[in-house]
């Protein structure tokens, strides 16, 4: 048997890697980059909590299919998921109170109903976290 050439071994090596690519494309399955968080392929979201157990004007930190979350729910319909890590030193803050959220840590204070900044030593407010109501929950978005 001759030696390979060049070609031949370049070829096979294109084939190699072209062949995978090809079967991947024609899977049914869908990608776990494009399905919902939580795994499901509904477009519910994964479940954080019951809407009833978030307050009108109040909050509550609940764990995340990625870790806490603060569901802040400033109106009967309206609901925002924040990172409840402040921004300044990644300490908890505490739960909405008086229309504001306290770092315990080092006293920066945010917006109970945006996670803004209103107060430092943070310089940042809190970080968003897609929230939705599905039902009598509140959901991933």
């Amino acid at each position: 048997m001759p030696a390979p050439t060049r070609r031949t071994v370049v070829c096979g090596l294109l084939a190699g890697l072209v062949a995978p690519v090809s079967l991947a494309a024609c899977s049914s399955e869908t990608p776990a980059a494009n399905r919902p968080a939580g795994g499901s392929s509904g477009s519910g979201g994964t479940p954080l909590a019951k809407l009833a157990d978030v307050p009108v004007g109040s909050g509550a930190i609940v764990d995340g299919p990625s870790g806490k979350v603060l569901i802040v729910r400033p109106s009967e319909n309206e609901v925002k998921g924040l990172n409840p890590l402040c921004p300044h030193a990644g300490v908890t803050v505490s739960q909405p109170a008086g229309g504001t959220i306290t770092c315990p840590g080092h006293g920066s204070v945010f917006d109970a109903a945006t996670g803004d900044m209103k107060k430092g030593p943070a310089t940042t407010g809190l970080i968003p976290i897609p929230v939705k109501i599905s039902g009598d929950s509140v959901v991933t978005a």
